[in-house]
């Protein structure tokens, strides 16, 4: 327990650092004071309200977000499966909610405002059918015998994933150029359209499903067993895994709605708090999910700065970190 607070200071320091770094860094660099008068509102001024409130602090904040649902969406399906190789983003269900978002987006397109807060409250619904029905084509090819063949996961997700993909594409390219310019950002992966109505869309989704996903924390103990075995102490394995499964889709279709889809998040997050803390979930979920905050935030700010003027978008930052790291384990795990 002392090991995993100390190890949760730590963290928490880093992504207060590499905040304050993505804050004050940029086209329009300020410095501490700038940072401070502005927060206090000791003699604001229009410019550093504008880069600091309404470009970079709602950018931070959506990042640090996404970044903690997808690390502990991530967890619950790796646990859920017993598969080390499971990612919301590589099984497809970040593509199935992101699909059912662009769908969304072209039945409304021209009809009401996709910044409003009729929409971004809509959105994360939408993307959890999307999610919700991607994991039942998922699992049910994979379903073999009572048990999830990890092959046929890993494949079955590749090809899920590849068809939403694809089918997202092609509705957005019946959009109209400027609900096809948003989609875009859905499609690839990017948080630079944030705002703090997006935040607060978020907000109840983690309030509520976070706290039930801990509470169910040692569930995903009990999964690392055979499932006859975790009958046999009287748990109703089958049950259990869909309410977790639903609630770790509805934290992705949550994040997908703000984010677009960030994928290999939940792959290099519960890897890096397992070898941490250990083995018990009870602290592997929050530790997942501070080092998945570290790395939306640190990868945004390189999305935004390193390649200037040009801005990538985030989940292509992380996907050049996020492939090799799968190779690695992939090859770990076939040694």
């Amino acid at each position: 327990m002392r090991k995993t607070v100390l190890i949760a200071i730590v963290l928490s320091i880093l992504i207060l650092v590499s905040a304050y770094v993505s804050l004050v860094y940029g086209v329009i660099n300020v410095n501490f004071t700038d940072v401070i008068n502005t927060l206090f509102r000791i003699d604001p001024s229009d410019q550093l309200d504008l880069v600091i409130f309404d470009f970079r602090l709602p950018r931070i904040v959506i990042g640090a977000l996404v970044g903690f649902g997808l690390g502990i969406a991530g967890t619950v399906i790796q646990g859920v499966t017993r598969n080390g190789l499971a990612d919301s983003g590589i099984l497809g269900i970040n593509a199935g909610a992101g699909a059912a978002i662009v769908i969304f987006m072209l039945f409304f397109q021209g009809q009401m405002d996709l910044t409003g807060w009729l929409s971004i409250m809509i959105m994360p619904i939408f993307g959890l059918i999307g999610g919700i029905l991607a994991a039942f084509i998922i699992f049910f090819f994979s379903w073999q015998k009572g048990t999830f063949d990890t092959g046929r996961l890993i494949l079955t997700g590749i090809a899920i994933s590849s068809g939403f993909g694809a089918l997202s594409m092609y509705i957005s390219l019946k959009m109209n150029s400027s609900d096809y310019e948003m989609a875009a950002v859905w499609v690839s992966g990017s948080i630079y359209n944030a705002n703090w109505i997006y935040i607060i869309s978020m907000i109840p989704w983690l309030v509520i499903l976070i706290p039930l996903i801990l509470r169910k924390s040692y569930l995903l103990d009990l999964f690392r067993l055979s499932d006859i075995s975790s009958k046999g102490v009287g748990v109703p394995v089958e049950r259990e895994k869909i309410k977790l499964i639903i609630l770790s889709i509805g934290l992705i279709s949550a994040c997908v709605s703000v984010s677009g889809n960030i994928s290999f998040i939940g792959l290099m997050a519960p890897h890096i708090a397992r070898q941490l803390v250990g083995m018990k979930h009870q602290f592997i979920l929050p530790i997942s999910g501070l080092i998945g905050m570290f790395l939306v935030v640190i990868a945004d700010f390189v999305a935004k700065n390193v390649f200037t003027p040009v801005e990538l978008p985030v989940g292509i930052v992380i996907s050049m970190i996020g492939v090799p790291y799968f190779l690695y384990l992939l090859v770990k795990q076939k040694q």
